[in-house]
This record gives C-alpha cells, sequence and structure tokens, in this order.
C-alpha cells in the first residue's frame, strides 16, 4: 500500500466469505493520547446466515520489508449477524511504524495482511435473540483495566485465579493453567472469568469484548489477544487454551518472565446485552 498518510483503507478478502482488512494508522487506543496503527477484520453482513455462526483464528501481519522480522497479533472471534466484526486490534505504535529501522515503511511503502488460522462455520439452533450493540460514543461500561503482577509464576497451580476486580457489576478474575490444558501442554492457557452473575436473568448475556495480554516487561513488545463472546449464567468463562507456547513465555531473551516475575493484564468492557425470547 503506497502514501502512508491515508486515514483508512479497506481490503476486500476472499476466504468462503467476503471479508473486509480496516486499517487506522492513527488509533487513540481507547482515548490515551499514543497513537497506534490497529487493524479490524470484518464480514460483509450477507456474508454471514443467521443461524450460523464462524469460529474463526487469525493473525494480524505488519510485513517488515527490511528485516524478514514480521510482527503479528493473533485473535479470535465468533463472527455471526450481531457481530460481524472482530473488533479493533492496535498492533503497533506509529511512532514505531515510521522509524526507519523497524523496517515497516519502506519509500512510503508498507504491507498488511491477515493469515487464517481456522476458520469453522456451524449451524445454531435457531431462536429469536434482541441483541443491543453500544453506538461508538454511548457504551455500556468504561473499559476496565486490571493488572496482575505475579512475584513467583512457578508457584501457581492448574488453575491459579487473580484477586478479584470488578466490571459493570460482575466480579471478574483472570485465569491461568501455568502447565497447560488437556491437549495444550506446551502453552499456557489464559483466560477471563467472571462470576456474580446475578444483575442476569436466566435468558439474558452480556456481550464483552475482552484484551489479555502477557507484558514484556524489557522491550515493550507485549502477547496480546483480543476477541468478543457472551457471558451468561450458564458461560462464564472465556478465552484462549493456547495463549503463547510455554518455551516463547520462558525464553529470557522476550521479557516475557523475568527470574520469577510476570505481569498479566485484562482490559474488559461490556459492549452489548443480549435476551433470548
Amino acid at each position: 500500500m503506497n502514501s502512508f498518510s491515508i486515514l483508512w483503507c479497506l481490503l476486500s478478502l476472499s476466504l468462503l466469505f467476503y471479508r473486509y482488512l480496516k486499517l487506522n494508522p492513527r488509533d487513540r487506543n481507547n482515548g490515551g493520547m499514543k497513537e497506534y496503527v490497529s487493524l479490524m477484520l470484518e464480514l460483509s453482513r450477507t456474508s454471514v446466515r443467521s443461524d450460523a455462526v464462524i469460529e474463526a483464528s487469525f493473525r494480524f501481519l505488519i510485513y517488515d520489508q527490511s528485516y524478514g522480522k514480521h510482527h503479528e497479533n493473533q485473535v479470535s472471534h465468533s463472527f455471526q449477524t450481531a457481530s460481524t466484526s472482530s473488533g479493533t486490534s492496535c498492533i503497533v505504535p506509529l511512532r514505531t511504524m515510521k522509524k526507519r529501522s523497524s523496517g515497516f515503511l519502506v519509500n512510503d511503502s508498507c504491507v498488511f495482511g491477515v493469515e487464517f488460522i481456522k476458520v469453522v462455520s456451524a449451524k445454531v439452533n435457531f431462536k429469536s435473540e434482541t441483541l443491543f450493540i453500544q453506538k461508538m460514543n454511548n457504551i455500556f461500561s468504561d473499559p476496565a483495566v486490571y493488572t496482575w503482577d505475579i512475584e513467583d509464576f512457578f508457584t501457581l497451580k492448574n488453575p491459579s485465579y487473580s484477586p478479584a476486580f470488578e466490571i459493570g457489576g460482575h466480579k471478574c478474575f483472570i485465569g491461568i493453567y501455568p502447565s497447560g490444558l488437556d491437549n495444550g501442554r506446551n502453552y499456557l492457557c489464559l483466560y477471563l472469568k467472571i462470576t456474580r452473575m446475578d444483575m442476569l436473568d436466566q435468558n439474558s448475556a452480556d456481550l464483552v469484548e475482552v484484551n489479555l495480554s502477557i507484558k514484556d516487561q524489557e522491550t515493550g513488545k507485549h502477547r496480546k489477544l483480543t476477541g468478543r463472546c457472551q457471558f451468561s449464567k450458564k458461560s462464564t468463562c472465556w478465552g484462549w487454551s493456547k495463549f503463547m507456547s510455554l518455551e516463547d513465555f520462558k525464553d529470557t531473551s522476550k521479557g516475557y518472565l523475568v527470574k520469577t516475575k510476570c505481569c498479566i493484564e485484562a482490559q474488559v468492557a461490556i459492549v452489548g446485552s443480549s435476551k433470548m425470547d
């Protein structure tokens, strides 16, 4: 893509469904002062049937044209008629993007991509559901940011939980399986758990946007995954069974685990609600 000064870019993709890769080079990352380059994947509404859900895992990529050290951000999302957008992923600071040494911007040209890891379409039992989605400046709840500083990672058990924090009247925890879960024994499992759902009745749910990250304590190149899910009295946990490999996490050159210490951050916002009839 030439002329990086462009504010928005829409790229049409073809993989079973019509998809669009949206680029914003001046994303403020939830109202902050620092500008980021952000990407978002969106399906055209005609590509999603009302009785189907599309479970997709994919990576956003910015290509390093000089050294081949591409920057990536893995995302999982359940696409459906009421949620055709993956949500925004702020993948690199704009200042970093513009640095000549980064290799991302060469002769006013940069290359973005999306790599699909897994796409599964499944039919769902049809029920009438009313879903309320936030407008851009009319949010259901302000994003809550919680940081969990772990002093000794090696004392954690399967599973372990952070101290509680609150979002939208719900009690939340960050959950971790430090030794992996079931068939993902070589990976960290990281997820959000919500309890105290008394505010919801049996047929209601909250649509929640979740950002979980493991901080790189040395270079700031954090491992971050983003997704949206519905929490209800029957569904109280959501996350990634293979958040990142234990090999990468324990690699001393990457700064995720410094001696015995690590830092996990959750950014959570309620972006909508639904009710089954």
